[in-house]
């Protein structure tokens, strides 16, 4: 890593919160502004047609809130998920078009389809809603899946499977549901779900072969895929990111198993699990996270990034607002 623990402290007086690139009078700016949980989105139908430019801030969220923000961590999850996209180019078509600054994407408009597509390989999760709550509690269905008795926490399943939720807007929780579901409810057509479904196991199954190789285990994963100008599917926003993904180290996995501990993991549910420990699980205002939290959380971005990618991030220190506004042309 060519940064260190100094220097991330340093950096959490400089993290990218929030963006202002919209366009307004008299102002050169990138069109209307819409904002997620970490993403910042502009859309502009006149200057840049079936395009969308995303702005990936620092911001972290957990149990569907925004809950401060890690340092480097916008880059990280840009160049990542640029990674993936060519990466898996082959196998999925997806949306990415160009990638003009470390936080930045130019994208293919697409319309949103309204399921966030969640591959689990394991048994586990710490949220009220993950597949390992559910079944501590004594449920045997999830999502439509029966799953069987005697399982360990941690453990793997016997094939992955597909639990989807529905995407709430912004500020609220998804929710789980399931294929018979959504299908019923006419949020999305049985051909159109079936497509995904396939789509999100080629890219879990690359994932997971590719993971291995590096030496880690790709727990879980959430998909997110919308429909182009000519109704092709496009997988979009980001793939097997440390905030869309669950990663293990695979060295030390079944000790982890055999013993009842937690496998040593290298994504956001650091932050999650130090939320909880806090007694924080989505209601109410998040407490602030400690800047040994939000450095310790960094380095661990920073290690998915190397050990998932294979290759060395390079952090750009330039002041993030100043330096996409200039490679975006706007001044």
């Amino acid at each position: 890593m060519a940064i260190d623990r100094k220097q991330l402290e340093e950096l959490c007086e400089h993290t990218l919160s929030e963006t202002h690139f919209s366009t307004g009078p008299g102002a050169p700016g990138l069109g209307e502004r819409i904002t997620g949980k970490v993403r910042d989105s502009y859309l502009d139908p006149v200057k840049a047609p079936g395009r969308r430019t995303i702005i990936v801030s620092d911001r972290v969220s957990c149990f569907d809130r925004v809950v401060g923000t890690i340092p480097l961590k916008g880059q990280i999850l840009n160049q990542m998920a640029a990674f993936w996209f060519h990466q898996t180019g082959e196998l999925v078509h997806n949306h990415l078009i160009d990638v003009p600054d470390p936080n930045v994407s130019i994208v293919h408009e697409c319309k949103t389809l309204p399921v966030e597509f969640v591959m689990r390989g394991y048994l586990t999760g710490s949220s009220s809603t993950s597949i390992w709550t559910a079944y501590e509690s004594g449920a045997r269905v999830y999502c439509g899946h029966a799953l069987p008795d005697g399982m360990r926490r941690h453990e793997k399943l016997a094939a992955p499977i597909l639990t989807p939720t529905t995407k709430a807007e912004h500020g609220g929780h998804d929710a789980l549901t399931s294929r018979e579901e959504l299908i019923e409810s006419g949020a999305i057509s049985e051909a159109l779900y079936d497509d995904a479904h396939a789509i999100a196991q080629r890219l879990f199954a690359e994932g997971s072969r590719f993971a291995e190789k590096q030496g880690l285990i790709l727990a879980d994963t959430k998909y997110e895929m919308g429909l182009d100008q000519s109704g092709q599917i496009l997988v979009i926003d980001e793939i097997h990111t440390p905030d869309s993904s669950r990663y293990w180290r695979l060295d030390g996995y079944e000790k982890a198993l055999s013993e009842g501990g937690s496998p040593a993991a290298i994504d956001k549910e650091y932050v999650r699990l130090w939320l909880g420990e806090k007694g924080y699980k989505g209601e109410g205002t998040p407490p602030a996270l400690p800047i040994e939290v939000r450095v310790e959380a960094a380095t661990r971005y920073i290690a998915a990034f190397e050990q998932v990618s294979g290759q060395p991030f390079a952090p750009n220190f330039e002041a993030p607002a100043l330096r996409i506004s200039r490679n975006l042309g706007l001044g």
